[in-house]
């Protein structure tokens, strides 16, 4: 069967719309790109962006910083974690999550995850209670959210704090509930390759006031509390104001001008996103040897990136696969190489952690493929992809 190459860029993001061209001129020509840089009665973009994306969230608190991973670092301190204390992390997620543990001078501690690529919630068990962890940083890995009702009372019962990774899940739901709104906090990244696109840029999200007020604190708010968009009220201020460092990692004016617009189109991304997901998902549910990850019917998706799972699949035969799409067009990401490649890390590439057996994990990322679903991609390309992964995969003698 003769199958057409591909020929669309898999790092081409949308272009930025007029209207947030047009903001970010203003801030331009404005000259006042400092977010507590305003003239007399400005708000500033930076604060219009907190309670412009609060409302979206449905959250009381949002704090507009200098990246995702920025924003779970001062999290997890804003949170309480001390000194060399376990918390408690997915064993499949990117390199930013362990490293805000490690930022913040915690110590991870990987959990097993399923083939569904969510939590084991049986070695999560195990590891609350062989850890003695108060904190859970939860990372939503690649979209896929894992059963958060029997996830929250488990923690709950164990009396664990939960802050949530929604770098992959801006927008998602389960059971209705937004992603983000689990836990004590929800952080969320507005890098080029996420749902809003700032370049850089991370949100914190959350409805607890003390929580916040330390947060917005470390963020570096030089007493200018006050001139924030969905901040708690300046009680709460008080105390923590003196006591907390400054840990400078602010969202700046002229990407938060950018930001803005783009939520008001994020619900209807999210459903453009989810067709090209189910084009992808349909040509290769049919594939032999290939499993597509489950999502229960709770989950509200943002199919944003591709994955699936090919058991058993040799070292060489998944680079043969990866370079045998490549060669027709398709650029796979495999989870299963021994040394990181651009984004695609696995716990054994982070050496500043402990060493931990994680057997099912890397039985499952061995045979791990990954994929970014740009929307400059139309549905009809993502079934011409869906085709030559099919292809490939039916064509090779990819074995263990």
């Amino acid at each position: 069967m003769d199958i057409r190459p591909f020929t669309g860029n898999f790092t081409q993001q949308e272009p930025i719309g007029d209207d947030a061209i047009a903001a970010a001129v203003d801030v331009l020509k404005g000259g006042r790109l400092h977010r507590y840089n305003t003239a007399s009665g400005e708000v500033s973009q930076a604060a219009l962006l907190e309670a412009d994306y609060a409302a979206y969230q449905g959250v009381e608190y949002c704090l507009a910083c200098a990246s995702g991973g920025y924003a779970m670092g001062i999290a997890l301190r804003a949170a309480g974690v001390t000194q060399g204390e376990p918390v408690l992390t997915n064993a499949f997620t990117l390199a930013p999550v362990p490293g805000a543990i490690a930022g913040a001078g915690a110590r991870p501690v990987l959990v097993e995850i399923t083939r569904d690529l969510t939590l084991d919630l049986g070695d999560l068990e195990k590891k609350i209670r062989s850890s003695g962890a108060r904190f859970m940083l939860l990372s939503n890995m690649r979209g896929h959210l894992t059963d958060m009702d029997t996830l929250t009372a488990l923690l709950e019962h164990h009396s664990v704090t939960l802050i949530e990774d929604c770098a992959h899940t801006m927008g998602s739901t389960w059971s209705g509930r937004r992603s983000g709104n689990f836990g004590l906090a929800g952080c969320f990244s507005t890098q080029t390759y996420k749902h809003l696109n700032s370049g850089e840029g991370g949100i914190l999200t959350s409805d607890d006031p003390q929580f916040m007020a330390r947060a917005i604190v470390l963020s570096g708010s030089y007493m200018l509390y006050e001139r924030h968009g969905a901040a708690p009220p300046s009680q709460y201020f008080s105390t923590v104001r003196l006591e907390t460092p400054n840990l400078s990692g602010r969202m700046d004016n002229l990407r938060a001008a950018i930001l803005r617009p783009q939520i008001t189109g994020l619900d209807a991304n999210i459903a453009r996103w989810n067709e090209r997901y189910r084009a992808l998902e349909e040509q290769l549910a049919q594939t032999p040897g290939v499993y597509v990850p489950h999502r229960p019917d709770q989950e509200g998706i943002v199919g944003s990136s591709f994955q699936f799972l090919f058991p058993g699949v040799s070292a060489q035969s998944a680079q043969t696969l990866v370079s045998d799409a490549l060669s027709l067009g398709v650029e796979l990401k495999w989870f299963g190489a021994e040394r990181p490649v651009g984004f695609t890390s696995r716990h054994q590439s982070w050496q500043y952690l402990e060493p931990a057996q994680l057997p099912q994990t890397d039985e499952i990322l061995a045979g791990l493929f990954d994929m970014r679903i740009p929307l400059t991609f139309s549905v009809a390309d993502c079934r011409h992809i869906g085709a030559i992964l099919d292809h490939c995969l039916r064509r090779g003698s990819y074995v263990a």
